[in-house]
């Protein structure tokens, strides 16, 4: 099952260590699509778009206000 993940290169040297997810924008079990916002995390400041890199029913595997490192897995998605 292809993963879910928050990029590395979301964080600069100079961030904090850890984000937060902030939210889901799909509930668990949706069907998604490549590309298409299935989160949004905060680093530092910043709020940013997780997207799902396949097509699929999203198995999310991390509770929105999670603590989150830089290449951490948030969830899988299952194909058809």
């Amino acid at each position: 099952m292809p993963d879910i993940r928050v990029s590395e290169a979301l964080w600069s040297t100079g961030m904090l260590p850890e984000g937060i997810l902030e939210r889901w924008l799909v509930e668990d079990g949706a069907w998604v699509r490549t590309g298409e916002a299935v989160a949004a995390v905060r680093i530092g400041e910043a709020l940013h778009d997780i997207v799902s890199s396949a097509d699929g029913r999203v198995s999310i595997m991390a509770p929105a206000g999670d603590l989150i490192d830089p290449g951490c897995i948030i969830a899988e998605v299952a194909g058809r």
